[in-house]
């Protein structure tokens, strides 16, 4: 039999005939069931690899917890390699800012109950320095927590049924969803079992954590919140085609690179969705480059591959086809863009007689006292059950007609607002460097003045979005706020003071836009005048009842700049 069917790379290993001819027909085999040799990427050179992927294959970072107790013996920090390790437990050591831990967790859909939330303030108030925030992920992180308190930390999240494995690094981050699943009056379906079911297969199976880079997957089940699927690099949303209630898939958005995710094309009954996820991820866990930290998100990788590529990859690992669908915007129910911000206020849910209460919770900052507060009331006036929100936010769920005033007047004196307000319900801020190496700026900080000022000083007939990141990571997805600030230094009287590049425009969901630069290099003092211009202009020159995205849409970015100065 000819051996020339063989690739080069085992034509020039020195095999028997009998050998080759066994090879042969091995690779013929394998052409025959549509595969080939260089299907199968290369194992990348101990020489080639990066210093992350190098300190993995050393020892896998959910191995290193022993080290993890071995440094609490001594309240001693980690060294440059477990630094990296520790963040598969959900540890963030905060060196050169702080000697000490920042934890995140894993709290599926953001759901979490009283008891765990009473949990979580007693172990914010003994084991850390009681800084608590809610993130844009629907989930809570906690800062500071010194070396030798790290595994007793972790223990008591686990005691209440809570994780923070996999909140860091490269694994799957927490996984959202709406926060009105299975309560919302509009939905096409509750998205909470798949959440759930998925969160429980991410942390049984060990394949789960070694992935090229970070990972964000949300679901959304077409309700009145949005879960702002279309910025993760899986998005899945519910559509109904006829009587068929059915998940569409969006991939590679992240929105730090300016890139929303795209239809792929197909549509999933509800009972494979998380079939059909699992091996997305896993062509990107096998596909994905290990060789440059830079060009290892999923977005990264759909440059190289094709969507018919990624599909039929993934249509492999499944052992069938997924059924192809063209994407029609008209079966999409965008319901989070009908009501203004639709996560503050209380709103009557698909259970007669129930509601559920929405609060603002500044920039996501939340004291264990506030936690402690919070917990008594979900169980006095709700199903003890609270729902964290991507705006850094929270709703209590199940709270009958009757107690819905008298809760809202005791959020509003534990320090949560419950009135809706077109400019604080929707900013929200990323860590910035009071706990952030990465921060160019106090983004919380900042926030919170520039709330306070354009409260005073604008009054708004409608909602507006301001997102204030300090680096380009941009967890605070600063291109897709209807404002967007970026965090820089620049030079003022000579000296370099925190500063923020302005972008507007950015949208998601049916308005899905980035941001488009107006200013650069605005200085933290000078910021919230120049967004009270900015508004102001808007006011002025809007045409009718348009919203501030079609405003700016209308304009070059040269004529905005001329409305916004003058």
């Amino acid at each position: 039999m000819s051996n020339t069917t063989l690739p080069e790379p085992i034509l020039a290993v020195g095999f028997t005939p009998e050998q080759k001819e066994y090879l042969s027909g091995l690779f013929a085999g394998t052409a025959a069931r549509g595969q080939k040799f260089g299907d199968v990427e290369p194992t990348p050179r101990p020489e080639d690899l990066i210093f992350e992927e190098r300190v993995k294959r050393e020892r896998h970072p959910l191995d290193a917890y022993e080290q993890m107790v071995e440094n609490a013996v001594g309240n001693k920090s980690p060294d440059k390699e477990d630094v990296f390790r520790f963040k598969w437990n959900g540890l963030f050591f905060l060196t050169p800012i702080k000697d000490a831990f920042m934890a995140r967790l894993r709290i599926p859909a953001g759901v979490v109950t009283s008891f765990q939330l009473r949990e979580l303030a007693r172990a914010a108030q003994e084991l850390t320095s009681g800084y608590v925030q809610i993130t844009t992920r629907a989930n809570f992180q906690m800062r500071l927590i010194q070396p030798k308190d790290a595994p007793e930390f972790l223990r008591r999240i686990q005691s209440v049924g809570l994780h923070t494995r996999g909140a860091g690094a490269d694994n799957i981050r927490n996984l959202t969803a709406n926060p009105t699943a299975g309560i919302d009056p509009v939905e096409l379906i509750d998205v909470l079992p798949f959440v759930r079911e998925l969160a429980q297969i991410i942390i049984n199976d060990r394949s789960f954590y070694d992935l090229p880079r970070k990972f964000n997957i949300a679901y959304d089940g077409g309700g009145l919140i949005g879960a702002v699927e279309d910025t993760n690099d899986i998005g899945v949303k519910a559509v109904k085609l006829g009587e068929e209630i059915l998940f569409r898939i969006a991939l590679g958005g992240a929105t730090g690179h300016q890139m929303f995710a795209r239809d792929l094309g197909v549509v999933v009954p509800p009972a494979e969705i998380n079939q059909v996820v699992t091996a997305l991820v896993r062509v990107y866990i096998e596909r994905g480059c290990r060789t440059d930290r830079k060009k290892a998100r999923l977005k990264h990788l759909l440059e190289q591959m094709s969507f018919d590529e990624y599909l039929a990859a993934a249509e492999k690992k499944l052992g069938r086809p997924l059924r192809r669908a063209p994407y029609d915007p008209a079966q999409v129910r965008w319901a989070s863009q009908e009501l203004p911000h639709s996560h503050v206020g209380d709103f009557p849910q698909k259970q007669r007689g129930l509601n559920y209460v929405g609060a603002t919770c500044p920039v996501g900052q939340i004291t264990p006292k506030q936690m402690l507060r919070l917990a008594e009331l979900a169980d006095s006036y709700g199903s003890g059950e609270i729902r964290l929100t991507v705006w850094q936010n929270f709703i209590m769920p199940n709270v009958s007609d009757a107690f819905v005033p008298t809760l809202k007047r005791a959020m509003e004196k534990a320090g949560f607002c419950v009135k809706q307000s077109h400019i604080t319900s929707g900013v929200i801020a990323c860590t910035g460097n009071s706990y952030c190496k990465f921060a160019q700026s106090n983004t919380k900080g900042h926030a919170l003045a520039l709330t306070k000022y354009l409260e005073q000083r604008v009054e708004l007939d409608q909602p507006v979005n301001i997102h204030i990141t300090g680096c380009p990571n941009s967890c605070a997805q600063h291109y897709m706020g209807d404002i967007g600030c970026l965090g820089t230094k620049a030079k003022v009287g000579g000296e370099s003071v925190e500063a923020y590049h302005v972008f507007v425009g950015g949208g998601f969901g049916r308005h899905q836009a980035v941001g488009r630069q107006i200013f650069s290099g605005v200085s933290a003092t000078a910021l919230p005048q120049t967004l009270e211009f900015i508004l102001r202009a808007y006011l002025r020159h809007r045409q009718g009842k348009e919203t501030f995205q079609q405003f700016t849409l209308r304009h070059e970015v040269g004529k905005l700049q001329e409305l916004f100065a003058a």
